[in-house]
């Protein structure tokens, strides 16, 4: 539920995915210093997720709850279990932040399938799908309110890039959902709930060390995109993308011929360089 006064999530249920660190955690953080009825955090890391819970329930106090949950949502069967753990412990989320995800930097043919290509897909499409499709229905049918999906995609998913091929994949399929559910609900007159795709370049994050941003293009902190994304989901914002420069690769590369383009985004902008390092979180 966000408040339409203030325009906060004060009074909301939150679940976010990926919440034990990173991008993640400061998206729980920013939910209980709004006043979250509830903040539900969802990760597979065990150890990290029992210490973000402690210290975000330190800082809650008794405003706010704070619920973790282990899972890995690459297991699918996974997400539907701890739904409906949530629906019964916590409460339907009135908003929910699709924010994990994993690459894996490498050319296309040194991929495994099972190792990499699969999980891949299953975290950074099929889950978002799969969570999302959990709680939609209890927050169409309050169509009093107001409720958010946020779905964090990337800028690889509107432009090819060498070593992040499957990557790419996954990113541009989550976009291709998440915008089309976007305009399903409008249609459906289901427009008290929104949705946001988020498409960034690198972050400072761990997955990302060692990649080198593109001409124009800086690498951003976690907490200026965190800080982006959080004032689009409120305002209901359809598309985000950062910076402002991935607007503008999305432009030449859907006007220039891709003979040319290819030499832009190559030699003068240096995307297709900038995996060249990736070494992620080693």
């Amino acid at each position: 539920m966000i408040d339409p006064m203030s325009r906060t999530v004060a009074g909301a249920r939150v679940l976010i995915t990926g919440a034990a660190k990173g991008m993640g955690r400061l998206y729980a953080q920013r939910a209980v210093d709004e006043g979250a009825a509830a903040v539900i955090l969802w990760d597979s890391d065990a150890a990290a997720l029992t210490s973000a819970a402690a210290e975000l329930g330190e800082w809650a106090a008794e405003r706010t709850r704070v619920a973790p949950y282990v899972v890995d949502i690459a297991d699918l069967g996974a997400i539907a279990q701890t739904a409906q753990r949530v629906r019964t412990e916590v409460g339907n989320p009135d908003i929910v932040i699709n924010n994990a995800g994993v690459i894996r930097g490498k050319y296309f043919w040194e991929h495994d399938n099972g190792d990499d290509t699969r999980p891949t897909m299953q975290v950074n499409a099929l889950a978002p799908m799969y969570i999302t499709r959990e709680f939609l229905p209890a927050m169409i049918d309050n169509a009093y309110r107001e409720a958010r999906i946020v779905n964090i995609a990337s800028a690889a998913g509107t432009l090819s890039n060498p070593r992040m091929s499957v990557y790419a994949a996954s990113k541009a399929a989550l976009i291709g959902w998440s915008d089309s559910l976007r305009l399903e609900l409008v249609q459906q007159d289901h427009g008290n709930v929104k949705v946001t795709t988020v498409c960034p370049s690198y972050i400072s994050t761990g997955m990302f060390t060692g990649a080198k941003g593109p001409l124009l293009t800086p690498i951003m902190t976690p907490e200026y995109v965190v800080d982006r994304v959080w004032r689009a989901m409120l305002a209901g914002k359809p598309m985000l993308t950062l910076p402002w420069t991935v607007g503008l690769a999305q432009a030449l590369r859907g006007t220039l011929p891709l003979p040319v383009w290819d030499a832009v985004a190559g030699n003068v902008f240096g995307v297709y360089r900038s995996m060249d390092k990736w070494v992620g979180r080693g």
